[in-house]
């Protein structure tokens, strides 16, 4: 037997299940999409209808598709840079000789990662409850009025960012840490010598080391935060004033509360389309300022 055929032999069972698991699902899902696919047909197949782009130009021109894209755009243009700032910021503690303990608190930064998010934002729910939440008792021993922190549409979506920072930013950590640890010591120790300061260290050793997982981790956390749903579902219902919907929580909605599956699969891959734009404009920013060989110009 040949080397291709034997590659191919070996590789087959991995793709049938992709096949079966991702690639059948997302052609149903796309076919779904240009159907007006709703509770009727579920009852009988036969009053379901081809609609084509129906379902596409239906959510381009309704209100709410556009507030909940402003709403979790929003939500990854701030809890995307929080997000990685608070993972790389503790990493490089993590990383420096002075730390101790270091097992020690990596398990307790990366804990948040693995726990239950409904779990963890029950928690939340409480602590930053009006009357009775831990947030507005010590805003009141500091003399400042209570805040409705899930209850007003001002504070409602900066709340759920502080949020899924604090549960996500551990997983980023580990990720920046092994960069950090990638790095050559000798690079260090030359700049000492030559009389960089800490800061300088930073900007021109750290940074530029870290660029590909830096590109990664920003690639990583932009597309986990486009499909924000289980902290506003969970914390405000998708509240007040709608103010938290996101696009994947109108997806849930449409297919699972409207039962309109033919509209939530348009909503799906208008997401989908969103989400591949921004990381492919994010890949060819990464690309300014290499020469054509790959290094930095």
């Amino acid at each position: 037997m040949n080397a291709p055929r034997s590659a191919w032999l070996f590789l087959a069972p991995a793709l049938v299940v992709l096949g079966v698991f991702f690639l059948l699902p997302v052609l149903a899902a796309l076919v779904l999409s240009l159907t007006d696919y709703d509770l009727y047909a579920l009852a009988d197949i036969r009053n379901l209808r081809f609609v084509g782009f129906g379902n596409y130009w239906e959510l381009l021109h309704r209100p709410l598709f556009w507030s909940a894209l402003g709403h979790t755009v929003y939500f990854v243009a701030v809890g995307v840079p929080l997000s990685m700032g608070a993972s790389l910021g503790a990493a490089l503690l993590l990383n420096s000789p002075l730390a101790r303990c270091k097992p020690l608190f990596r398990t307790a930064l990366f804990a948040p990662v693995v726990t239950t998010v409904v779990a963890v934002a029950v928690i939340w729910r409480y602590l930053f409850n009006t009357k009775y939440g831990m947030a507005n008792h010590v805003l009141g021993l500091l003399g400042i009025h209570p805040v409705d922190w899930l209850g007003d549409p001002h504070w409602a979506m900066p709340t759920i960012i502080l949020f899924a920072v604090w549960k996500n930013f551990g997983y980023n950590m580990i990720i920046f840490l092994a960069g950090l640890q990638a790095i050559p010591p000798d690079l260090y120790e030359a700049a000492r010598i030559d009389g960089a300061s800490s800061w300088r260290q930073f900007r021109h050793i750290t940074l530029p080391m870290l660029k590909p997982t830096l590109l990664m981790v920003a690639i990583l956390t932009v597309s986990g935060y486009f499909q924000l749903f289980a902290e506003p579902y969970v914390m405000t219902e998708g509240g007040p004033l709608q103010s938290t919907v996101s696009v994947l929580y109108l997806m849930y909605d449409e297919g699972f509360k409207w039962w309109n599956l033919g509209s939530a699969s348009a909503v799906a891959f208008l997401l989908f389309l969103l989400m591949f734009a921004v990381t492919v404009l994010m890949l060819k920013l990464s690309r300014r300022g290499e020469h054509p060989d790959g290094g930095p110009a």
